[in-house]
C-alpha cells in the first residue's frame, strides 16, 4: 500500500519541478502556434470557392474529432515512416505542431464568432471609405472582433496548459514526465503525481484571474473606443456622398 510520506514528497519535489519550464515554453509555443494557425483556418474557410471551403471544413472536423494523443502518436511514431514526405520530428516539435494544429481548430471557431459579430454597417464603411483589404482588417474589423473572444481564447490557453502534459507521451521532459520517472524509481507515485496536481492548479487559478481581469480591461477600452470610432465613418460617408 503506497502511504503518504512527506519525507518522500520534498524529495521528488526539486526533481518534478524541473520539468516546469519545459512545460511552460510548450504551452506558450503550441498556443502561438494556435493562435496564428488559427487565423489561417478563418481566412480560408472565407474564400468563396466551395469546393476548398469544403475540404477545409471537412479537414477542421477530422481534427477536432481525433484525440489530440492519438494525433501526437501519428506525428511521432508513424509520419516518418510515410514514404517521400515522412520525415521524423523531435518531441517537442511534434508536440508543437500535434497541440497546436488541434488547438487551431477550435481557435479558429472563436476567431469566426468574433468576425461575424461585426455589424454589417461596419463592413459597407470600410467600403465605402475606399479601404484597402489590409486597412479594413486592421483598423475595422479586427480591433471590434478579438476583443469580445478574449475570454474563450484565454479559456484555452488554460485547457491547453492542462493537455500539454499528453506531450510526455512522446518522451517531452515535462513535469509529468518526471513524475513518472521519480515513481518508476522509487516505486511512489502518489507524491510525485501530487506535486503535479499542485504545479498545474497554482499556474491555472491565477491566470483565470488574469484572464478575467484583461477581459474587462479590454472591454472598457473598447466602449471607450466604439463612440469616436464610429463618427470618422460618419464624416466619411458624407465625404463620399
Amino acid at each position: 500500500m503506497n502511504n503518504w510520506s512527506w519525507d518522500i514528497f520534498f524529495d521528488a519535489f526539486p526533481i518534478v519541478i524541473q520539468g516546469l519550464g519545459i512545460t511552460i515554453a510548450l504551452t506558450v509555443a503550441c498556443y502561438l502556434f494556435a493562435l496564428i494557425f488559427g487565423f489561417a483556418w478563418t481566412f480560408l474557410r472565407r474564400i468563396p470557392f466551395k469546393p476548398l471551403n469544403w475540404i477545409v471544413t471537412w479537414v477542421m472536423e477530422f481534427i477536432r474529432s481525433t484525440p489530440p494523443l492519438v494525433q501526437l502518436f501519428f506525428l511521432f511514431y508513424a509520419w516518418p515512416m510515410v514514404p517521400v514526405v515522412g520525415v521524423t520530428l523531435d518531441p517537442f516539435t511534434c508536440a508543437v505542431l500535434g497541440l497546436g494544429v488541434h488547438f487551431s481548430t477550435y481557435i479558429g471557431e472563436v476567431y469566426r464568432s468574433g468576425i461575424e459579430g461585426v455589424e454589417k454597417g461596419q463592413w459597407e464603411a470600410s467600403k465605402a471609405l475606399n479601404f484597402s483589404t489590409r486597412q479594413k482588417w486592421s483598423k475595422i474589423i479586427l480591433p471590434q472582433a478579438i476583443p469580445p473572444t478574449i475570454p474563450m481564447l484565454g479559456n484555452y490557453l488554460i485547457i491547453m496548459f492542462k493537455e500539454v502534459p499528453l506531450a510526455s507521451t512522446i518522451g517531452v521532459v515535462g513535469i509529468l514526465h518526471m513524475a513518472n520517472s521519480y515513481g518508476a524509481q522509487h516505486w511512489k507515485y502518489l507524491e510525485a503525481l501530487t506535486i503535479v496536481a499542485i504545479l498545474f492548479l497554482a499556474l491555472s487559478y491565477p491566470s483565470a484571474i488574469l484572464i478575467k481581469k484583461l477581459e474587462k480591461k479590454m472591454n472598457r477600452r473598447f466602449d471607450k473606443k466604439a463612440p469616436s470610432g464610429s463618427k470618422p465613418i460618419e464624416e466619411g460617408k458624407g465625404a463620399v456622398s
